[in-house]
C-alpha cells in the first residue's frame, strides 16, 4: 500500500499546484508557464493518480523492488524535471542537463510500470482461465 497511498497523495498535491499555477497564469495574464502547468497536471495529476490507483487495483504489484523503483524514478524526475522547465521557460537554462536527465528517469518509470501491468495482468488472466 505503500507505493500506491504515496503515488496518490502525490497526485492530488500536485492537481492543486497544477490548479493554482493555472489561476496565478490567468490572473495575471501570463502564460508562459503553460507547459508547466500541462506537464504538472499530466505528469503529477493524472499520472501519479493513475499509478496509485493501478497499484491499489493490483496490490501484489505494488510489492518488491520493482514498484518501489517505478515510484522513486517518477518522483524524482517529476521534481527535477518541474523546476527545471520552469527556468528554461523564464530564459534561465541553468539547470538543462539536469531536465534532460529527469526526462531519461521519467521515461525509466513508464517503462518500468509498462513491465509491472504487463506482470500483473498476465497473472490475473492466468488465474481468471485456471
Amino acid at each position: 500500500m505503500f507505493v500506491s497511498n504515496n503515488f496518490l497523495r502525490l497526485g492530488a498535491l500536485s492537481a492543486l499546484v497544477g490548479m493554482t499555477l493555472g489561476v496565478w497564469m490567468g490572473a495575471n495574464q501570463d502564460f508562459v508557464l503553460r507547459p508547466v502547468h500541462a506537464h504538472i497536471n499530466l505528469l503529477g495529476f493524472a499520472s501519479m493518480m493513475l499509478f496509485g490507483l493501478f497499484y491499489r487495483a493490483f496490490p501484489a504489484a505494488g510489492r518488491g523492488w520493482l514498484p518501489m523503483a517505478h515510484f522513486v524514478l517518477s518522483v524524482i524526475g517529476f521534481l527535477i524535471l518541474m523546476p527545471s522547465l520552469t527556468l528554461m521557460l523564464l530564459q534561465r537554462p541553468l539547470f538543462l542537463p539536469g531536465m534532460i536527465a529527469s526526462e531519461f528517469m521519467l521515461v525509466g518509470s513508464m517503462l518500468l510500470f509498462v513491465v509491472i501491468v504487463f506482470i500483473a495482468t498476465m497473472k490475473k488472466d492466468e488465474a481468471v482461465a485456471a
